[in-house]
């Protein structure tokens, strides 16, 4: 219903009527349409995601990029939940959590990277995940193209290269 209508379509009422059931009965579970949409994205944190290990932190970057451009693209409902925590703080709140939930899964990328001697002890995991997501996201996100086949491979290089080089040393380590 968020991706078929919009955010502003969205209320409890509409959700009770698309399932079936009295409001009440949704009302019961979410006072609002945040609360729903938090649980949402609370839920699309619990599973058992893990980021993959091709044997280079240029390959791992790429294998997340590639992930991350298919749940945006394949998956319309993810863009839609990103868009709508802009209108929501519960939303917003839970996007957050989510972000932190997947940095944090993601830092095992830099750890395998620093073991395998590609990247300097104390290179910040979050900072080299961010950089490499971040062109992936601007791209679909905000310039809504989806133009460039090559752009999550091309972002992990760079990144991989500025990684290899210290510029991620130092900074939040997650």
């Amino acid at each position: 219903m968020l991706v078929q209508e919009g955010y502003d379509a969205l209320s409890v009422d509409a959700v009770a009527e698309r399932a079936g059931v009295h409001r009440t009965t949704v009302y019961r579970r979410w006072r609002d349409v945040g609360g729903l949409l938090a649980d949402v994205l609370d839920a699309a944190g619990s599973d058992a995601w893990r980021p993959p290990d091709t044997g280079t932190l240029e390959g791992d970057l790429a294998a997340v990029n590639a992930e991350v451009e298919a749940g945006l693209t394949d998956q319309p409902v993810t863009a839609a939940l990103i868009a709508a925590s802009f209108r929501s703080p519960e939303a917003a709140a839970a996007l957050q959590r989510f972000w932190d939930d997947r940095y944090t899964r993601c830092a095992v990328v830099v750890e395998r990277a620093v073991a395998r001697g590609e990247v300097p002890e104390g290179t910040c995991a979050r900072r080299v995940v961010v950089a490499a997501t971040a062109p992936v996201y601007q791209q679909i996100l905000l310039m809504r193209d989806r133009g460039n086949p090559l752009l999550a491979e091309q972002a992990a290089r760079g990144v991989a290269l500025a990684a290899a080089h210290g510029v991620f040393v130092g900074g939040q380590q997650e």
